[in-house]
């Protein structure tokens, strides 16, 4: 193939503490996919989870038009190792931006840490932070599928209508507007919580482990308020997972890709069903990746971030 013209996100420089724009920049430049890998790479895109169509290809198990779903990078056109092609997009009757959402990490994510590390069972009292992301969204669903009760916080007023009127969940509330968590919790888990699912960590975390029941299991998958502090946030209450018999278990998704056969016979119905609801925030073009991003952080996205390069 001759050369293409190409345009990247590229990080100018490490960035400390929360990522600026001013961090990251847009540069053109033309790409061939006949060159050895990276050789004609000079400054370092951005990398995450995309959906790319294949237009060469020199592995036995991909060809050219084959859809596929895996770490790519900020740019139009990447050469990409097979090795980080994580699966080729069987169902093509749903969204293709799936693929990075729903039936992508964030759904797998949510399917094994619930299922798995959080061994749900009927009746069961749960709660997720950060209830409206990629993520949260679906542990909130599939909790409603096991039978359980589920309340989410969000940050906004309207972040809490989603998750009460469109999402299935029993109940929800802005943690910016209450002034003592462990109140809040009291006041939507009076018999206590059996599964907090971990988005945030920090001060919620804390409020979390005094309102735990027995045998409660603390699934971690993220902290997103600690990460880029200087100093992150002490947590006090750990003598409850003492007292309380408390299992607190982090997990990487990646542990449980053999599970995405399983996962897909899942939620693909659903999906067809019209079950689930999958909420997404959609951006045109590679331009608007970096202040998306940045917005990340401060909860300006309502459900998956995604940034659209080119639609088929």
């Amino acid at each position: 193939m001759a050369e293409v013209k190409n345009k990247q996100v590229v990080l100018k420089d490490y960035a400390t503490g929360f990522p600026k724009e001013s961090d990251m920049d847009i540069v053109e430049g033309t790409i061939s996919l006949n060159l050895p890998e990276g050789s004609n790479e000079v400054l370092l895109p951005l990398t995450g989870y995309g959906v790319a169509k294949v237009l060469e290809s020199g592995h036995p198990d991909y060809k050219k038009g084959d859809l596929v779903w895996g770490f790519t990078k900020w740019e139009e056109h990447s050469l990409v190792p097979s090795s980080q092609i994580l699966f080729k997009i069987e169902h093509t009757d749903v969204p293709l931006s799936y693929y990075i959402g729903i039936l992508g990490i964030p759904g797998m994510t949510a399917y094994a840490g619930f299922f798995e590390v959080g061994l749900p069972k009927k009746g069961d009292r749960v709660f997720v932070s950060a209830a409206s992301g990629a993520v949260g969204q679906l542990v909130g669903q599939f909790a409603k599928f096991t039978g359980c009760y589920v309340v989410g916080s969000a940050g906004s007023k309207d972040k809490v209508d989603l998750l009460k009127n469109k999402l299935g969940f029993d109940d929800a509330f802005n943690y910016k507007e209450e002034p003592d968590l462990n109140a809040a919790l009291k006041r939507y888990f009076p018999e206590g919580i059996d599964i907090y699912f971990e988005n945030v960590g920090g001060k919620t975390l804390d409020a979390v482990l005094l309102n735990m029941r027995v045998h409660g299991r603390i699934v971690v998958c993220g902290m997103v308020s600690q990460y880029n502090l200087a100093q992150p946030d002490g947590v006090t209450n750990l003598a409850n997972l003492i007292f309380k018999r408390i299992r607190i278990q982090g997990f990487g998704v990646a542990d449980y890709y053999q599970l995405y056969p399983k996962f897909l016979e899942y939620v693909v119905p659903k999906i067809k069903e019209g079950k689930i609801v999958y909420v997404e925030d959609i951006v045109e073009g590679l331009e608007k990746a970096p202040p998306a991003l940045i917005g990340l952080f401060s909860g300006r996205n309502v459900g998956k971030q995604v940034i659209v390069l080119a639609r088929e």
